[in-house]
């Protein structure tokens, strides 16, 4: 307890055991002893969000029954059993929580004796209602009666107004009907005062009161919903120990072996079963969203999950998962059954042999000479920008036909942030050499998540790539992989990519919706990425979830990914089912939080996983599959293990965009690389080295030179049209479109000689596109 920090002696905070069921016994909490209250948190971090318990010291009872064992009930409603590492530390909490006590109850009474009136009642509240309504409508009266009388004193001026001559005994008699009109508008301006006066009176000396009541009605609704949600943490769990010990009574395992009180801390202390909740995958095992051009016909078809993922999230079924988590080996009860139930889940070696596997390729391969690579490119200059006179008329375009200055991108396009994807290559070489098909799955699903980790600060875009431009990448020296990319459609704009790794490929066909709505700005992709396996011959396919940019006119840009995704192995129909649950200010759930479940063609579940997508993710086998009493699946798995975990960003990378390591090596000028290669646009290169204003120059003058070809393409087809000849359509250089075999929709395959033309330095069928 080390971390144990007095603040003022009736305010204390620190960690101490605390008991919460008989099958997770104590586990350690971050107690705050602050304002009479005593409340705890899993964490510290939690403080400021989550709070999992509060209990008043003002009624509460405090004893000890042991050296070491803190008692706190409160009149029964809820009880506390607290354990310190020491007899000295629990002699500070329980003089920290007496001076609390103390002070609690001398607030309660100076409270108490403030209000001489007790709680209203229901009837109470009535009766002020009604009171404060028959002031309304008096309200209302005096109001009708100032419209009234206020026309007829302004009708009165104006017959006065038109009047040119008037006798005296005229002019008499109309200054008294105007003193008349005056004097009754002026009694009921009077009679409207009091009555607002009354009313606000009346509103004010109630308003404490109610206040007053609203408060304790909602502090009683929150711990009704904690204690319901405690009561069915507790029933799932005494169910499945209960099945848990029944199933090893009828094989003969259980022993009779009883601990004492010390043992079962111990107990306590060494394990745990951590639970949370996992979507379950759909029935129909589709992709469901389709592009034009690459998909099927030519319109966009978009399910309610591509737009919005905050609707999904509530639709699918769930299932809990318990998984048990061995933290240190405990000296004692080495043969108990919790010891036995530990040992018999850990299991994990398939996944470690595949990492020792692919640690032996990564040093096999360390032995080849590496290329020294730059650490680190030009920082970003601070450039002020009028945005309104930009966005203004951005509004419902479509992102790719917005001609956007250089300030809000990154010097990097397209084709290379794709590329960027491959950064955590090791879980697919680790996926590659695993043979068993559901562990491949998981750090397939891994890779997958891995490539949003770079979103986390990456706010701004990358350059839109020009039909028929290229980009090599080629890190067999340090990664292991190779890749080439190309434009391959510019409406809509679509981007084709083919990677090849240590007994992998990976492909994909890129494009996207996008819209901006004023406030956030949302990127739904559209392509499909595959993904082979040399050794077992499985076939991967998988759709990208949304990406939303918040804030965009005001406050700081953030970005969040949302909504679900599918991965299917089409040799033997295994599926990987992950949610990426939309962050929520409100929610309880760990900001970009993923959970995934892997099953097999059958619908039997196999591994679980869970993680954010901007930290790490951890996967473990399911070893038991139950069912609660409303019906929802119970998985029971073994411990987990890190699948991928993200690497540090290098020193100053907030001053370069906040770019990665293989981010900041991307745009790196190489010899040798095809004419259309993005390392070589003038653009992008100028923006790089600071010179914004020559970047965007250069960029119109790109894009208005591609606008030209474009047109001249559409004239070109239109006068063939008009002779009745073919007009062929735009071929690209190093992909050729094909029917998908797993898939059934047409997609841009490699064929397969960019990397002989790079051999023979032949450029000669490459375009002209930069100036």
């Amino acid at each position: 307890m080390a971390e144990t920090r007095p603040q003022h002696q009736a305010q204390y905070r620190g960690w101490l055991y605390k008991w919460t069921n008989y099958l997770r016994g104590y586990q350690k909490r971050w107690f705050v002893l602050q304002n009479g209250l005593l409340s705890y948190y899993r964490n510290q971090a939690e403080m400021a969000h989550t709070c999992r318990g509060t209990i008043n010291l003002a009624n509460a009872f405090i004893h000890t029954e042991d050296s070491n064992t803190i008692v706190i009930s409160n009149s029964g409603s809820s009880t506390y059993y607290l354990k310190a590492t020491s007899e000295v530390e629990r002699q500070k909490w329980v003089t920290a929580l007496e001076l609390a006590k103390a002070e609690a109850v001398k607030m309660q009474d100076t409270e108490s004796d403030e209000e001489d009136q007790p709680q209203p009642d229901k009837n109470e509240l009535q009766n002020t209602v009604k009171l404060l309504g028959s002031k309304l409508e008096d309200m209302t009266t005096c109001n009708d009666l100032i419209a009234k009388h206020g026309s007829a004193l302004q009708r009165a001026l104006s017959e006065l107004e038109s009047m040119e001559i008037l006798t005296n005994s005229e002019h008499g008699s109309k200054a008294k009907v105007i003193n008349e009109r005056a004097t009754m508008f002026r009694i009921t301006s009077n009679a409207m005062i009091n009555a607002c006066t009354e009313y606000l009176d009346v509103a004010q000396s109630q308003t404490k009161r109610l206040q007053k009541l609203f408060d304790y009605e909602h502090e009683q609704r929150m711990k009704l919903e904690d204690m319901v949600e405690q009561l069915a943490k507790e029933q799932v769990s005494l169910e499945v120990q209960a099945k848990k010990s029944l199933h090893l009574q009828k094989n003969g395992k259980e022993k009779g072996s009883t601990g004492s009180d010390e043992d079962d801390f111990y107990d306590a202390l060494d394990y745990r079963a951590d639970e949370f909740e996992v979507a379950l995958p759909h029935e129909i095992m589709t992709h469901r969203r389709m592009l034009s051009d690459t998909s099927e016909d030519s319109h966009i078809i978009l399910d309610d999950r591509s737009s919005n993922g905050s609707d999904t999230e509530q639709d699918g079924q769930e299932a809990r998962v318990y998984s048990h988590i061995n933290k240190s080996d405990s000296p004692k009860r080495s043969g108990s059954t919790v010891a036995t139930v530990v040992k018999s889940t850990h299991k994990r070696n398939p996944s470690q042999e595949s990492i020792k596997r692919t640690e032996s390729i990564d040093s096999a391969s360390s032995m080849t000479q590496k290329r020294f690579r730059r650490p680190l490119i030009p920082p970003r200059p601070s450039y002020s920008l009028n945005l309104w006179s930009i966005m203004k008329n951005c509004i419902g375009k479509e992102l790719s036909k917005i001609p956007m200055p250089v300030n809000f991108n990154e010097p990097l396009s397209m084709l290379q942030r794709l590329s960027e994807d491959f950064e955590y290559s090791r879980c697919l070489d680790r996926a590659a050499e695993s043979e068993d098909s559901a562990e491949q799955l998981a750090y397939l699903a891994a890779f997958t998540i891995s490539s949003y980790s770079t979103t986390t600060n990456r706010s701004t875009k990358p350059f839109n790539p020009l039909l028929g431009e290229t980009y090599e990448c080629d890190r067999t020296d340090d990664y292991g992989w190779k890749s080439i990319a190309e434009q391959v459609s510019h409406h809509p704009p679509t981007a084709a990519l083919h990677t090849e790794g240590r007994g992998w490929s990976v492909w994909q066909e890129f494009t996207m919706a996008s819209k901006f709505r004023g406030k956030y700005l949302q990127i739904i992709p559209l392509g499909i990425s595959h993904a082979k396996f040399t050794k077992s011959g499985n076939h991967y396919t998988w759709r990208k979830v949304t990406t939303t940019v918040h804030n965009i006119i005001v406050g700081k840009l953030w970005v969040d990914n949302h909504g679900e995704m599918d991965i299917i192995n089409h040799k033997n129909g295994d599926k990987c089912h992950l949610k990426f649950s939309t962050y929520s200010y409100f929610s309880r759930d760990i900001p970009r939080k993923v959970t995934g479940v892997i099953t097999t063609k059958e619908g039997d579940a196999k591994w679980v996983l869970t993680g954010t997508w901007d930290k790490k993710m951890e996967g473990a086998k399911i070893l038991h599959v139950d069912e609660s009493n409303k019906g929802k699946p119970v998985f029971e798995t073994g411990p987990h293990f890190t699948l991928w975990e993200k690497k540090p960003l290098p020193p100053g990378a907030e001053k370069m965009y906040f770019f990665t390591r293989l981010a900041l090596e991307l745009n790196e000028p190489e010899e040798g690389v095809a004419p259309t290669d993005c390392s070589l646009r003038p653009d992008q290169r100028l923006m790089e080295d600071g010179k914004w204003d020559e970047a965007n120059k250069y960029k119109v003058q790109l894009e208005d030179k591609q606008r030209a070809a474009r047109k001249k393409r559409e004239l070109e087809a239109e006068e063939a049209k008009k002779k009745g000849e073919d007009f062929p359509p735009y071929t690209p250089t190093w992909f050729v479109r094909k029917t998908d075999s797993a898939t059934g929709n047409p997609i841009h395959m490699y064929n397969g000689q960019y990397w002989d033309c790079k051999q023979k330095q032949d450029w000669s069928r490459c375009p002209e596109i930069y100036i």
